[in-house]
């Protein structure tokens, strides 16, 4: 009877799971935003097939002189920058930087917070206290300066990026968590747990977890944006990984030469990428929260 029962569950389980991967596509805009996400996946994957030259490769002219800030051509199909590097090429790999980024931080940012969140609802008293004083001097720290020096400290590069955005950006997830558990540690399901002698751990994360984990995702998706959003705030500003080449990086370049102006092939495209890669995530993150929000759908 039991495996009849799991063999009639399974169907619906992965029904429920190719319903929850189509949600977005309920309306047009998730269901554009959800192209965008799968096309920079697929242009990260492929980079090294899709990029028509080394990103961080100067070229030159038949007279031997720096391609300086040509215009788009059929050579260049973006131009090039002001070190005569293609635009192009630099686009195309920039999306590694931010699927790096993002997906990294993001998932690191869900463990601390979750976990801080978790502890504290559950055991409160002076363990909530003391965790939660701890977030409130996080949302204390203003996180450039803060990014910005830890990174000078550290030395510019990616996973010091990855480390001071990570660091700081787990306090929403963590008030948020900790404020589904106070409730959920006072449901009889817990109270029946810990009558019939389960362990805090066990409690925590084999039932409560599970209650707080389409939230936990939610804030995940919202935490990709906010990451490649700060790693662009922190390159742009100098602080990047001078050996990667990101979309922040390449209008900090344009910046710094003084071309961020007259050689619009040079900042548009990043620019106009960081944007819509953003917006994209945060489209797809608000057809998901109905999933975790039942009064939204």
């Amino acid at each position: 009877m039991s495996d009849a029962v799991l063999a009639s569950a399974r169907p619906s389980r992965a029904r429920e799971a190719w319903r929850a991967a189509l949600l977005p596509f309920a309306s047009w805009s998730g269901g554009f935003a959800a192209c965008v996400l799968v096309l920079v996946v697929t242009v990260a994957i492929f980079a090294p097939w899709l990029s028509p030259y080394d990103p961080l490769v100067n070229h030159f002219d038949a007279a031997g002189q720096l391609r300086r800030l040509e215009p788009p051509s059929g050579t260049h199909l973006l131009g090039t920058t002001y070190y005569g590097l293609d635009v192009l090429s630099q686009l195309i790999h920039g999306t590694r930087i931010v699927l790096i980024v993002g997906i990294t931080c993001a998932v690191l940012i869900a463990l601390i917070g979750t976990n801080i969140g978790l502890m504290a609802g559950y055991y409160g008293g002076r363990i909530d206290t003391i965790l939660m004083r701890a977030t409130d001097l996080a949302f204390g720290i203003p996180f450039i300066p803060f990014a910005v020096v830890l990174v000078a400290l550290l030395g510019p590069s990616l996973w010091n990026t990855i480390i001071a955005i990570s660091f700081l950006m787990w306090r929403s997830t963590a008030r948020v968590i900790r404020s589904q558990v106070l409730s959920l540690r006072e449901r009889g399901f817990v109270k029946a747990a810990r009558i019939a002698g389960a362990s805090d751990m066990r409690i925590l994360y084999v039932h409560i977890f599970p209650n707080v984990l389409p939230m936990a995702l939610l804030y995940v998706a919202f935490d990709i944006a906010w990451a490649v959003l700060a790693e662009a705030s922190i390159s742009f500003l100098g602080f990047g990984d001078p050996h990667q080449t990101s979309w922040g990086q390449m209008l900090y370049l344009a910046y710094v030469s003084g071309s961020i102006r007259q050689a619009w092939w040079w900042t548009v495209p990043p620019g106009a990428a960081l944007s819509l890669f953003v917006i994209a995530v945060f489209l797809v993150g608000r057809e998901y929260e109905r999933l975790a929000n039942p009064r939204l759908r």
